[in-house]
């Protein structure tokens, strides 16, 4: 099984940036479907941001779209978030999670029952 560590994360002042990493170790992620997620405390986790395997397709939530963009570099099984123009109500602890499934099934937090870590974002204003 894979197991994924997030960093990244930290302190910034609204309109910052911070770029986060997902990071696979014990097998390659490589026909994985990822995304990110975030959870406020007594919050649902939501998603931010899927892509699929290859990277040719991805997805954004509304509230993202055109300040959040995901990568990955299959070669250093490690996939990106880029987050540009944060805004307090960005904050939250980050996760990473994937699956050998569909960016249709991975977009959805809920399709995922076993969560790691995390990485705290905390934005400022």
């Amino acid at each position: 099984q894979v197991q994924l560590v997030e960093s990244g994360g930290g302190l910034v002042q609204a309109g910052g940036s911070l770029r986060l990493s997902c990071t696979a170790s014990g097998r390659t992620f490589n026909n994985y479907a990822m995304g990110w997620f975030r959870q406020a405390p007594g919050k649902e986790r939501e998603t931010v941001a899927a892509i699929d395997w290859i990277g040719g397709t991805t997805y954004y939530a509304a509230s993202v779209k055109g300040r959040f963009t995901i990568s990955r570099d299959n070669a250093k099984n490690t996939v990106y978030l880029q987050m540009n123009s944060l805004k307090p109500e960005d904050t939250g602890v980050y996760y990473c999670n994937g699956a050998p499934a569909s960016i249709t099934y991975v977009r959805a937090a809920s399709y995922f029952d076993s969560w790691g870590q995390g990485t705290q974002v905390t934005v400022s204003s």
